[in-house]
């Protein structure tokens, strides 16, 4: 199967880059290897160093397009098209890439304005060739749709094939999540109130992530754990949403979900909430 890829500005603005006029997309670069930064530390005296921790650096690509169009004047037209697209000054975007059965998205930054190449090779009265370089600040692919689970009162646990899986487990038990991506990967978590002082707890390492306070009927609380991008807020029934930070246990811990199982359970003071757990699945490579 051919590669294609599909990209979308932040003003929601789509191109299709496929084996095919008017974008035929002819290589991408940059789709697997990423490199890393061994952290290490050396004490005086000691024989070699201490390992630390491997960071990996942001995912530099580039995409290699032929543009075409047996109409000059329309060819302008789409070589100024897809510059628009890729436009560096609109900030990031999301790119799909599709091979196959394989599908996964990454959010990336146009690096610098399209290409446009020149010479013979590149360039002719009815095709253009042009290079658009992107610079992925978290350098992992991510599935298309996130993952899903809804804990809340029920009887039994059943599972239903919804478009996310979607598992329905005992309030006061525990749901097995699995995460069979690469890396550890940050969960978005919404109690629906109402709920007293809501706490959702990693089973396996006790973790857990604790608000004090009062979550009426008919209002939201979202939790976000990823790094740089850490949330708690209230949303109430207008869609206005209350900063609670303020409201969190103290030893509350933002965690991750680790490669592999992970058993993590939800419980509050008083109410019946609904608990919705959600997480994007991370990739090294497509």
């Amino acid at each position: 199967m051919a590669e294609q890829i599909i990209y979308t500005n932040s003003q929601g603005v789509s191109i299709e880059l496929t084996n095919d006029a008017p974008f035929l997309l002819e290589n991408v670069e940059g789709k697997g290897e990423i490199d890393a930064d061994i952290q290490t530390q050396k004490a005086p005296f000691q024989d070699g160093v201490t390992y630390i921790d491997s960071l990996l650096s942001e995912r530099s690509m580039e995409l290699k397009v032929l543009v075409i169009d047996g109409n000059h004047d329309e060819l302008l037209r789409k070589r100024q098209y897809i510059s628009g697209v890729f436009n560096p000054k609109l900030g990031e975007g999301w790119l799909v890439y599709i091979n196959g059965e394989t599908q996964k998205k990454i959010k990336c930054i146009v690096d610098g304005t399209v290409k446009i190449l020149t010479g013979k090779e590149n360039k002719g009265l009815i095709y253009q060739r042009v290079l658009i370089n992107l610079l992925c600040p978290s350098p992992f692919w991510e599935d298309i749709a996130q993952t899903e689970y809804m804990l809340r009162d029920f009887t039994g646990s059943l599972t239903f094939p919804f478009f996310t899986p979607i598992s329905f487990a005992m309030r006061g038990d525990f749901s097995v999540f699995v995460n069979n991506g690469h890396v550890s990967t940050p969960i978005e978590v919404i109690f629906k109130g109402n709920a007293l002082n809501p706490t959702l707890t990693n089973l396996t390492t006790g973790e857990f992530i604790k608000v004090n306070r009062l979550i009426p009927k008919g209002y939201k609380l979202i939790l976000n754990t990823e790094f740089g991008n850490k949330k708690v807020e209230i949303e109430a029934p207008d869609g206005m949403k209350e900063n609670a930070f303020h409201y969190i246990d103290l030893d509350s811990t933002f965690f991750s979900l680790p490669v592999g199982e992970t058993k993590i359970g939800f419980m509050a003071d008083e109410g019946e909430p609904e608990v919705y757990v959600r997480y994007s699945k991370k990739y090294l490579t497509v």
